[in-house]
């Protein structure tokens, strides 16, 4: 069954450059991956500090190795300081 996630990421504004060089790198990579089919990142309009990831994944146990990767958790990293809180993860289906 293909996941479908939306996370959303709110950066801290003095860090805000940091944390969008990383949530690239992640983008470079994560597209390499095989399970993923989509994966893209969106920055707010009115709100720089916001990003939002929009992913689809081919199954459950592709986006559990893909969270288990370097980049992902040099991502984890930053979540305590450098964010204004813990990103929103939202796991969907198609209805």
């Amino acid at each position: 069954m293909k996941i479908y996630l939306t996370a959303i990421i709110n950066a801290k504004e003095e860090y805000r450059n940091e944390v969008l060089e990383v949530l690239q790198n992640m983008v470079k990579e994560t597209r390499k991956e095989e399970a993923c089919e989509l994966y893209t990142l969106h920055q707010g309009i009115e709100n720089k500090n916001q990003f939002v990831f929009y992913e689809i994944w081919k199954s459950e146990e592709g986006l559990a190795q893909h969270n288990q990767q370097p980049y992902i958790q040099a991502f984890g990293a930053l979540v305590d300081e450098k964010l204004q809180e813990k990103p929103q993860i939202y796991l969907t289906e198609i209805i």
